[in-house]
């Protein structure tokens, strides 16, 4: 380890602070959990607080917290049970959607992740031949001569943020490619994503006008490209063009596209982004891991399955059940909002052997939660794992070593677990 470099894999001061969170955890009386608090996600203190409702209280009532009561599943088996049990368990938007917080009513944005059959499955096949595997081999050079000049492009010798300069922008451009987004002005799209997800106070945004003013002008900006492209007698092999061609797509009333186009931001973006950063900072706290990836590169596609899971992106999905239903001997009554943590079930020790280490030979790494079951597994799932395969079979082409120098800035959110900075330094060559 070079001078200045941080040995996260020995940090006694956050052991000391991993250790204040789990006595806090297990103080607690069990009925004020709410694993929903931000700030949790924020200080990387939500672990002892799911592994104790794993043990005590797996599928549990949180009966007061900012955004109403809410069930929280937190084992494997049970969040399996509610991901594909969708005619009890809906993602409607009409009923509040996939997070813990509803719309408002004057600003409901309808997507197709937040639909039920049968418009989710027409819509999402509409967009689906962008991910196809025909599409994706297509797209398989492009992405690696991206990453090549974005590695080629980072200063040596000196401390820079990946996350900015590397997970950030690699995400963005491909966001722009997808979308046939003008190059220019592809930092919008990772503005929108972060206004989308955002939770205002926190240094994002500073209300809900001001995220509902930056959606505007996002839907004011797609609408213009959209119209650009909707009379074209050949149409692009872009998402744009897709919805504009799309037969169930193509007379989506303003706010539908606008959600629409918001969930392929946020789903091209956050998952591919976060974990690129997490895959790097797994890898410095497990030095042993990081030798044996070196060692042996073709291991590569199994550790970008187990950087997933090790991340899990995005922390959980919501349901409203529609029905009253029994799971795990509590019944949840038709109405109450139940919260898939795939955080928890990632690390659910009675489904995953030694789930808080990383292990990049981990047999069955892609088991993982972390793009969903059922229905609406993430439709992105392979290009994301593509864009993880190909930056690290490049970073091992050409860096010897990445040193981290510093402890995260993680993002201030129980939905999107992710970073706003992480400083490393790539040493200079002897």
């Amino acid at each position: 380890m070079s001078d200045g470099a941080i040995d996260l894999s020995s940090d006694a001061p956050k052991d000391a602070s991993r250790d204040a969170a789990r006595a806090k955890a297990y103080a607690m009386p069990l009925e004020q959990i709410d694993v929903a608090d931000p700030a949790l996600f924020q200080a990387d203190a939500h672990w002892p607080y799911f592994e104790r409702l794993r043990a005590e209280d797996p599928v549990h009532y949180c009966e007061s917290s900012e955004h109403g009561p809410y069930w929280s599943i937190t084992r494997y088996a049970d969040i399996m049970t509610v991901d594909t049990t969708h005619q009890v368990f809906s993602s409607d938007s009409s009923f509040g959607g996939i997070t813990i917080r509803n719309f408002d009513e004057d600003f409901v944005l309808p997507m197709f992740i937040a639909m039920d059959p049968p418009k989710h499955d027409i819509q999402r096949k509409t967009v689906s031949p962008i991910v196809s595997p025909v599409n994706l081999a297509m797209l398989e050079g492009t992405i690696r001569e991206r990453v090549g000049g974005i590695l080629d492009g980072l200063p040596i010798g000196e401390t820079f943020d990946w996350v900015d300069k590397v997970s950030i922008e690699l995400t963005t451009q491909m966001l722009a490619t997808l979308f046939d987004f003008p190059w220019e002005e592809r930092r919008k799209l990772t503005r929108w994503s972060d206004v989308t997800t955002a939770v205002p106070g926190a240094g994002i945004v500073d209300s809900e006008d001001q995220r509902r003013a930056e959606l505007l002008e996002c839907l004011a900006y797609f609408t213009e490209l959209w119209n650009q492209r909707v009379n074209s007698t050949e149409p692009g092999n872009d998402l744009i063009s897709m919805l504009a061609h799309g037969e169930a797509t193509r007379n989506m009333p303003p706010f539908e596209y606008l959600g629409n186009i918001l969930l392929l931001i946020v789903g091209g973006n956050d998952t591919t982004r976060n974990s690129i950063t997490g895959g790097l900072l797994a890898l410095s706290q497990n030095p042993a891991e990081e030798a044996k990836l070196r060692a042996d590169p073709s291991l590569i596609p199994n550790m970008v399955s187990e950087i997933i899971r090790w991340q899990t992106p995005l922390a959980y999905m919501r349901r409203t059940a529609i029905e009253d239903f029994e799971l795990s001997g509590k019944t949840i009554k038709k109405g109450d909002k139940v919260v898939m943590w795939y955080v928890s079930g990632n690390r659910d020790e009675t489904a995953i052997d030694n789930p808080n280490a990383f292990l990049i030979d981990r047999p069955q790494a892609r088991r993982h939660l972390s793009f969903g079951f059922g229905i609406h597994r993430c439709v992105g799932n392979r290009l994301a794992e593509l864009q993880l395969k190909i930056i690290w079979e490049e970073i091992l082409k050409r860096f010897p070593k990445i040193e981290v120098m510093g402890e995260p800035k993680r993002v201030y959110s129980s939905f999107v677990k992710g970073y706003e900075s992480l400083p490393v330094r790539i040493p200079a060559r002897l």
